[in-house]
């Protein structure tokens, strides 16, 4: 009886320990947005979307101009984001299935930024869409998060909750594993309720809440005072605006709950967008915006990979301050464990931390000497991309851009920093160049 009253007062110093520390640490939010375009948001240089919340992150915040996304498409995006590591390390070279069951997630083994930050005493949730495993093993309460509510495949009807788009009809609406029917509900405001509502439970402790927005993404339903507010604008921009418009306000609402609660200086919030803004017919062929970047949704080039990122934190992280180091989703995992002092997993990292140059802007880029790597797909055919330095080398080019000429390339060689737009293939040109990176990309993924 003695060793059981024993181990039982361990456990429970254990356990308050544990709440201890963790009762020092920051929140975390990470708000993910769905194929947002790299230049769809006031603060980087859009006139004609309405976006005051996103920008005021920017303004309170460090607002990164070579950021880069794990993926051009979906799943690899979001699973390169929550583990810190390039896609296809991390076992999702691909779109994940959307229907239940289905082939295609994230592996159990994999650890996310919810499982790290569960281990150092948070409260975690899932709330949005999740896009990377439609199982009970690979569902997000299998994947570290206390508790969640979203879709499990890639996209529904903002109001019906059902996935229209391949095969027969079907509802996706999950609250900790089990369907549920909210019917009618608007689900991006489905999302900001439920994200308050865990704010407003979880206050007096540290909270880690994965925002996975399914906007802009189609079917484009901006409400309608938005649609009327952006009806002068040229199809289909008026249509995406009107739902950028929509999602900016429930950025703000869950906000306005941080302030409300005198929670803002004491949470992290991270803002970017998964993939570039999609030209797909569902998405009426466009809408979004790439700015100067070649390229869009599933691209290598640019405008499918360089996108909005912001990270706030305010009091502890410059304010109003711009980065044009490069940067990428990968580097998030270790970024915020050395923020908030949590530990990593035991596993090979991608992503490097940026702390010291979100806090000086004269500091290099952790990707400085360390090339970044992507690749969809698997086998001879994979679109794959290196960055290192100023050179970047395509293999499988893809050019989804509106006015794309269609035109493909085996190899596709640019300097970003003479050509940001990727205009010119300087392959013929720099054969060493392309060799060095070839091998790079090799060697990596031999790894």
């Amino acid at each position: 009886m003695n060793r059981v009253l024993s181990l039982f007062a361990v456990g429970l110093l254990l356990t308050t320990c544990s709440s201890l520390f963790a009762a020092d640490k920051p929140n975390v939010i990470f708000i993910l947005a769905d194929d947002q375009g790299s230049v769809d948001a006031g603060c980087y240089g859009s006139k004609d979307l309405h976006t005051p919340h996103m920008d005021s992150l920017a303004v309170h915040g460090v607002r990164l101009t070579q950021f880069y996304s794990a993926a051009p498409v979906c799943s690899p995006s979001r699973a390169g984001a929550l583990t810190g590591r390039w896609p296809v390390r991390a076992g999702v070279p691909n779109n994940c299935s959307s229907k239940k069951g289905g082939g295609g997630a994230l592996p159990s083994e994999e650890i996310t930024l919810a499982e790290m930050f569960k281990a150092a005493g948070y409260t975690t949730a899932h709330i949005g869409k999740w896009h990377i495993g439609y199982t009970p093993e690979t569902m997000p309460l299998a994947q570290g998060f206390d508790y969640s509510i979203g879709h499990m495949g890639g996209c529904i009807d903002n109001y019906s909750h059902f996935f229209y788009w391949n095969g027969p009809n079907r509802h996706d609406l999950w609250r900790n594993g089990e369907e549920v029917h909210e019917d009618g509900t608007y689900f991006p405001q489905l999302m900001a309720d439920e994200a308050c509502a865990f704010i407003e439970k979880n206050q007096d402790k540290p909270f880690f809440i994965y925002y996975a927005m399914n906007t802009p993404h189609y079917p484009y339903q901006g409400e309608a005072k938005w649609l009327e507010h952006f009806k002068e604008v040229p199809y289909p921009r008026n249509l995406y605006a009107a739902f950028i418009a929509s999602q900016d306000e429930r950025v703000g609402q869950v906000l306005a709950k941080l302030d409300k609660l005198d929670l803002r200086k004491n949470t992290i919030i991270i803002y970017q967008s998964d993939n570039g803004y999609s030209t797909e017919e569902r998405a009426h062929f466009g809408g979004g915006n790439s700015g100067p970047y070649r390229g869009a949704k599933f691209s290598m080039f640019e405008g499918g990979i360089r996108l909005p990122g912001i990270i706030s934190w305010p009091g502890k992280l410059p304010e109003g301050e711009v980065r044009d180091q490069m940067a990428h989703a990968c580097d998030w995992m270790p970024t915020l464990a050395e923020l908030t002092g949590v530990k990593l997993p035991e596993t090979h990292l991608d992503g490097r931390s940026m702390v010291n140059m979100l806090k000086d802007a004269t500091a290099q880029s952790p990707h400085f000497n360390h090339p970044l790597h992507w690749q969809v797909g698997n086998g001879p055919n994979a679109a794959w991309a290196v960055r290192a330095g100023d050179w970047k080398l395509i293999a499988n080019t893809r050019d989804t851009h509106e006015d794309a000429q269609n035109a493909s390339f085996k190899i596709f060689l640019a300097n970003i920093m003479e050509d940001p737009g990727e205009k010119n293939n300087l392959a013929d040109q720099h054969p060493d160049v392309v060799k060095r990176l070839t091998k790079l990309h090799e060697e990596e993924f031999a790894k």
